[in-house]
């Protein structure tokens, strides 16, 4: 996963940005999804972008932090018939599109497709993409 990271920053143009990635179970993603945004259930990725928030300005350096729940994710491979691995790099895709300001929550319908759009270039990049 940490060279699909690599890849997937060179591609965004943020190869100099940090970015942590937590695996986690279901619990403790449950746990920080009610600690931060008030939802008491488990879910699959959650982002931290250190741009927003009170101190977003601190060190333009850190994108942010990633939190995907394996237990989640085995499950959503499993109903999806997908490798467990593919769908935790579509997670990690997903959540560092949101790191980058993409939304599809709260966004206008043609903002959420361009998401989805760039998520699926993203999991296709990285199908192609050669072992350095």
């Amino acid at each position: 996963m940490r060279r699909s990271l690599k890849r997937l920053l060179k591609e965004l143009r943020c190869e100099e940005r940090d970015v942590c990635v937590l695996l986690v179970d279901d619990n403790k993603i449950r746990e920080i999804n009610n600690r931060y945004l008030n939802r008491d259930r488990p879910t699959n990725v959650i982002s931290f972008a250190m741009a927003e928030g009170e101190f977003g300005g601190i060190n333009p350096q850190i994108l942010g932090d990633i939190v995907i729940s394996v237990e989640t994710a085995s499950r959503d491979a499993l109903a999806s018939q997908l490798d467990l691995m593919d769908e935790i790099e579509f997670l990690l895709i997903h959540g560092l599109l949101h790191l980058l300001g993409y939304d599809h929550e709260e966004a206008a319908v043609e903002k959420a497709a361009e998401m989805k759009a760039r998520e699926r270039e993203l999991f296709f990049f990285l199908r192609r993409c050669p072992l350095d």
